[in-house]
């Protein structure tokens, strides 16, 4: 039997789940339960106004994208278009995946706007940046949405140095939209071996300056902010205010332990990462889902224990696989996308090429972030450490 595409949307909307828009609108103001909204509207039709929270997926690509924004087929997935139609046989669709509790809008869009509920004007990349993000852009995890995210995101290192170098430098490539970065150094020819973010040309002049230059030659949409001073208990908490993510890149102990302490104190993920001779390691500190550095490391070692690169040395390209590491990490949770290193201690010999994971679990008699935590205000290790070998 041969049907019209009328006899065949009339079939579809038969079987399927719809609500009004009514009803969509009372489950968006009060949910009782986590769900998605997903709008299959083209591109075309979006840019005149989208519903606040819906993933913009048009119909065309549905079904090769849902999987990368519904992880638990259990949730309920709203479908909405201009009319209704084409959410209809869009659930249908997702209906015969798996999916378990799918809903069509009915009178879609459109009817929504009727109704005088409250519409978003969603942003959209420009022509250049389709250009420059395209290859992230054809990634189902990453997309138009998440590369806005990334563009919209605010990222602190803390360095410009080894670590910082290429931490920054593919953040920046990636286009996340402001970095702040904080260092109080001059470039020095024993830099270049390894922090590439600066050349011959600057040495003897501030670390940031040369870092800002280089990024924002790289990428025009990327705003830089320089710190030329040594972060103190003073004005950590003043630095790291209104960004979303903190990423260590440091070379000592007092500043690592002052910047997870403020990290902890202000609810921000910092991405760890520390370097000596031939091996390297990562991990995520994130306040409330993990452990933080203290768990690790409950206080300082003492005094002249833990050499630093100029006494040790270091081999050049391992800050580059480290930084590279915590460039990862950190996209991935700017994207809420894949599997982070929370909990979990990534180490690297570079003689052996090796790679081991070490579980770490929040300690809960730490000082800081545990059951009954004793730290309630920063400390100046640096100042603490010189005492101590005084």
């Amino acid at each position: 039997m041969r049907l019209t595409y009328q006899d065949y949307l009339q079939r579809t909307k038969e079987t399927v789940r719809e609500i009004s828009v009514h009803q969509f609108h009372d489950i968006l103001k009060a949910p009782k339960e986590k769900h998605v909204v997903i709008d299959v509207r083209e591109k075309d039709e979006q840019q005149l106004g989208v519903i606040k929270g819906a993933h913009l997926v048009p119909r065309g690509i549905l079904e090769s994208r849902v999987e990368n924004i519904v992880s638990d087929r259990d949730l309920p997935v709203y479908l909405y278009c201009a009319a209704g139609n084409r959410s209809a046989l869009a659930a249908k669709s997702l209906e015969q995946l798996g999916f378990e509790r799918v809903y069509s809008v009915a009178g879609g869009f459109d009817e929504w706007v009727r109704a005088g509920y409250t519409v978003k004007h969603a942003r959209f990349l420009k022509p250049d940046q389709v250009q420059r993000y395209s290859r992230h852009l054809i990634l189902p995890e990453v997309g138009e949405e998440g590369q806005l995210k990334l563009l919209d995101a605010r990222v602190l290192l803390i360095g410009a140095g080894g670590l910082g170098s290429p931490t920054a430098y593919y953040l920046a490539a990636a286009g996340v939209g402001h970095i702040g970065i904080v260092d109080a150094d001059v470039v020095d020819m024993s830099n270049l071996q390894r922090q590439i973010l600066h050349n011959e040309e600057w040495v003897g002049r501030p670390k940031v300056e040369s870092a800002k230059r280089t990024l924002n030659a790289l990428n025009s949409d990327v705003k830089i902010t320089t710190y030329n001073h040594f972060i103190t208990s003073d004005n950590i908490m003043d630095i790291i205010s209104g960004y979303d993510i903190v990423v260590d890149g440091c070379d000592n102990f007092p500043t690592r332990y002052l910047v997870n302490d403020a990290c902890v104190m202000k609810g921000i993920p910092n991405v760890h990462g520390s370097i000596f001779r031939f091996d390297g390691q990562a991990t995520i500190f994130h306040p409330g889902k993990g452990p933080c550095y203290r768990c690790l490391y409950p206080e300082p070692p003492p005094p002249g224990m833990a050499p630093g690169c100029q006494e040790a040395g270091v081999l050049g390209v391992l800050p580059g696989i480290v930084g590279l590491i915590q460039a990862i990490e950190t996209i991935k949770l700017i994207l809420d996308q894949g599997d982070k290193l929370v909990g979990r201690l990534l180490t690297f010999d570079a003689l052996r090429m090796t790679f081991r994971e070490l579980l770490i679990r929040r300690d809960r008699h730490c000082p800081l972030c545990g059951d009954n935590p004793t730290i309630h205000e920063l400390i100046d290790y640096e100042a603490f450490c010189s005492a101590q070998a005084h």
